[in-house]
């Protein structure tokens, strides 16, 4: 395609203004800027490429890009040859077919040489969302691969990118509108543009670089100040120790297969794993690590655990929504749990992926009152309970992502799941629940 379009070119012949518009895009491409940490760069080099692709076609548009992302990759370094060509093949790609749809098959002027403005402007904004649709479709479906997750998911989180290919598209067809007026050598003069733009946002960059280094190594504090309370809280109830670990492991297997991609849900289950039973800290021992099963007055203080929980954890201004989850793990589907009686939609995802994997470790670990069950007959009760007290799409996909687990997700207490898992569901239909769990397990 590359080559194609330099034969194009060579062909047509070539604008000297097309070399002015790449020397630019290069000049962008290696003042592009990392923001470190954080999944973004700066570079007006879109500009350039969108120019090239409104006064003198796909072509010349698809030359230009492939210049200004070489000139990314030279200037950001430190990646696999197969990033450099996909780095470069994805603007090409996207240039290429939105330029060829547009104009060689719908036969829309170029906006460089306009004849109605109304159609120029539908032209422009058409080109910037076809290219920004397939260029940042390719990144999410390679993102998707080799994270092994939805593309439609990763997509959504590159969305917010649309106003760059939109500014892009329109500078570009300023620069395409009023080229007759300005003499192709004046447009040297702007070369020096990416330059001084590279230059003055390093140091609001490297001073933002600073903040989010302090915010992360203030975060791994946090992490760990509460992972360390947990684990002493978790301590202290014999009966259940290692439970948070494990239900953090599987909540965030679940999460993931489930397509959650939004940060703050996701950093939000993950430390109310941690702390969902911080609340036993106010159940009396002798409840607590009681050597057999609750009488129904004792259950009725242990169900007192989330909302003491509740209450010692409000006290802290957590940035990410914790207490609906820590607070709403023993809420059923069907409006018969504890301590609100809410259903359906209104327990918080987070609270019903938590109280799934809650029960399975529960079933699956020795007790006081029963030994552990296997999966097979763990898988059954899960799958009785669907609609009833679980989220029947949460426990099946569950159900899907244990096979994946292999021979043993890490067990603190060093009990490994039998393993391999490949024939559990089979094992659970044909037996059903064999063994009645205490309240609350």
């Amino acid at each position: 395609m590359l080559g194609g379009a330099g034969v194009r070119l060579l062909d047509t012949g070539v604008d000297s203004l097309w070399y002015v518009l790449t020397g630019l895009a290069a000049a962008s491409g290696l003042a592009v800027l990392r923001v470190h940490r954080l999944p973004a760069n700066f570079s007006v080099g879109e500009t350039f490429s969108f120019a090239a692709l409104f006064l003198f076609g796909p072509a010349a548009a698809v030359a230009t890009s492939a210049v200004d992302s070489l000139c990314c990759n030279l200037r950001l370094g430190q990646m696999r040859l197969v990033q450099h060509l996909f780095n470069i093949a994805a603007p090409v790609l996207s240039y290429w077919l939105t330029g060829t749809l547009l104009f060689d098959v719908m036969g829309l002027p170029l906006p460089g040489r306009p004849s109605s403005l109304w159609l120029v402007f539908a032209t422009v904004a058409g080109a910037a969302a076809l290219v920004f649709v397939l260029e940042s479709g390719l990144v999410a479906v390679v993102i998707a691969l080799q994270d092994r997750s939805s593309p439609s998911a990763t997509w959504r989180t590159l969305r917010s990118l649309w106003l760059n290919s939109l500014v892009g598209a329109y500078v570009g067809f300023l620069i395409a509108l009023f080229h007759d007026t300005i003499d192709s050598s004046v447009l040297f003069l702007a070369v020096p543009i990416p330059l001084m733009l590279y230059y003055g946002f390093r140091t609001w960059l490297g001073r933002l670089n600073d903040q989010v280094e302090h915010l992360a190594q203030t975060n791994r504090a946090y992490r760990a100040m509460v992972e360390s309370f947990a684990t002493a809280v978790d301590a202290r109830d014999e009966v259940t120790h290692g439970h948070i670990l494990r239900v953090q492991t599987y909540a965030r297997a679940l999460a993931a297969h489930t397509g959650i991609t939004d940060v703050a849900m996701l950093e939000a289950l993950d430390v109310a794993a941690l702390l969902h039973d911080i609340g036993k800290i106010g159940i009396p021992d002798q409840i607590l690590n009681k050597p057999g099963p609750l009488t129904p007055a004792e259950f009725e203080v242990m169900k007192t655990h989330v909302e003491i929980g509740t209450r010692i954890l409000s006290g802290i201004e957590f940035p990410y929504p914790i207490l609906p989850i820590v607070r709403h793990h023993h809420e059923n589907w069907n409006g018969t749990g504890y301590p609100d009686r809410l259903s359906g939609e209104l327990i918080s995802v987070g609270a019903r992926i938590l109280m799934i994997v809650d029960c399975f470790d529960a079933l699956t670990s020795d007790r006081p009152y029963r030994e552990r069950m296997s999966v097979s007959d763990a898988v059954a009760i899960l799958k009785a309970r669907r609609g009833t007290m679980y989220d029947e799409r949460l426990v099946d996909a569950f159900l899907e992502l244990l096979p994946s687990l292999g021979v043993g997700i890490a067990r603190a207490d060093g009990v490994a799941l039998e393993g391999p898992l490949q024939a559990f569901s089979t094992a659970a239909e044909r037996t059903g629940p064999q063994l009645k769990p205490a309240p609350g397990a």
